[in-house]
């Protein structure tokens, strides 16, 4: 996946978690949880479906990768 698919893709997920939530709002190197006010299960969801969407097995060990926009893309686009 390239970087623009991830952003795609990380906005089709937040949209069936937290409909509320604008991806567009949120700076790279901001903390999602934060920014979209996502609980533990709102991000766990997030995880799952990021994983699901991308074929990239996501181990709980590198959750905090993905914390941020930047570590999000930087992760599942290698």
């Amino acid at each position: 996946m390239n970087a623009a698919e991830t952003r795609q893709l990380a906005a089709d997920v937040l949209a069936g978690i937290a409909p509320e939530a604008d991806l567009s709002s949120v700076a790279d190197q901001e903390d999602l949880r934060e920014a979209l006010d996502l609980d533990s299960m709102d991000f766990l969801n997030f995880i799952i479906g990021l994983s699901r969407g991308s074929g990239v097995p996501i181990p709980e060990s590198d959750y905090p990768k993905l914390f941020t926009l930047h570590g999000l893309v930087g992760y599942l686009s290698r």
